[in-house]
């Protein structure tokens, strides 16, 4: 007998996978990536922890078009569709579960830990929606739902399942001292469509375009957000390693700003339809000029390129005041 974890890399999943295999079941780890959640080196160090191996799927741009755009249960506190997620990554399991011999799924899920999205109705919701109602166990708080297929055909003994709910964690540090388990994360959401900031960042995008990129997503991680006019976005890097970042993320219509003649910010601009005016780009360096160490000078110079091209510009231009700097996203 095989089944398929949905398996994060906390102390939640982990567990859930140890109660599972204790019953002679073999489980196989399954890790989603998009733009906004996925798989890091300590998910696969957690998954060699309780022996299990760890599979991922990248799912990054058919989430943002059927999920993240139209979710069918609405959104949390910001971007994030929470029951409209964990029903896709069900149903996505289910398929995986089918390709690879396993019979259920199982989740570290546990009621009443996250008030919004693991009550028993937006379980019931999420199970409805994925198609596959009384296929996924939830070992950690199974004998407070109602029985699964996997328990009504005595592929899982019930008896040897957990009545865990709410927030505490004192009874799953007391499970993972029993099966050895010392490395874990706090728990944390882990998707940045529950990040404020973030979520406001990327609103205007979903409603502009009708078909967006995962790599396009990657820019609004990082830096000083700029929405200018006619919708033109400016980043500009507060640190070294978001200036290197900018530059690898870079799109080959986007254009890229830095002060040649002091130390500072490398920014990048983008246009709507990539191909901004000479005004737009004199406004995006005069800011850009303001966060460099010639702020105070009368006049920067700038250099404005574009990955892949050989052809530059020079740009000359007084440094913005501070009372005119737009406001930040």
């Amino acid at each position: 007998m095989k089944a398929v974890s949905l398996f994060s890399g906390g102390l939640d999943s982990q567990l859930a996978v140890c109660l599972v295999k204790d019953q002679g079941i073999e489980v196989l780890g399954l890790n989603f990536t998009s733009p906004f959640f996925g798989a890091s080196e300590a998910d696969y160090k957690a998954a060699e922890q309780i022996g299990i191996e760890l599979f991922t799927m990248d799912i990054g741009k058919e989430y943002i078009s059927e999920v993240l755009r139209k979710p069918v249960y609405g959104y949390g506190k910001n971007l994030n569709p929470c029951i409209d997620c964990h029903a896709y990554m069900q149903k996505k399991a289910g398929l995986f579960m089918q390709e690879n011999g396993a019979s259920f799924l199982i989740t570290g899920e546990v009621i009443g830990q996250r008030p919004m999205s693991q009550n028993r109705s937006a379980l019931n919701a999420v199970d409805k929606l994925s198609g596959l109602k009384g296929l996924t166990l939830r070992p950690l708080s199974a004998l407070l739902l109602p029985e699964t297929i996997p328990e009504t055909e005595g592929w899982i003994n019930r008896n040897q399942l957990l009545d865990i709910s709410g927030r505490g964690r004192s009874r799953q540090m007391e499970l993972a001292e029993q099966y050895g388990i010392n490395d874990y994360p706090s728990p944390a959401g882990g998707c940045l469509l529950t990040d404020e900031n973030f979520s406001r960042r990327i609103k205007p995008l979903l409603a502009e375009r009708d078909e967006i990129h995962p790599q396009e997503i990657e820019v609004y991680k990082v830096g000083r957000h700029f929405i200018l006019e006619n919708n033109h976005l400016l980043v500009v890097g507060r640190k070294h390693a978001e200036n290197e970042r900018l530059q690898a993320i870079a799109g080959e219509s986007d254009y890229l700003l830095k002060v040649i003649d002091r130390p500072g910010p490398l920014a990048l601009f983008r246009s709507p339809d990539g191909v901004p005016g000479q005004q737009e780009l004199d406004y995006a360096a005069a800011i850009v000029a303001r966060y460099s160490d010639a702020k105070n000078e009368p006049q920067a110079t700038l250099k404005v390129f574009q990955i892949g091209s050989e052809d530059y510009q020079i740009l000359a231009v007084a440094p913005l005041r501070p009372e005119e700097i737009p406001a930040t996203v």
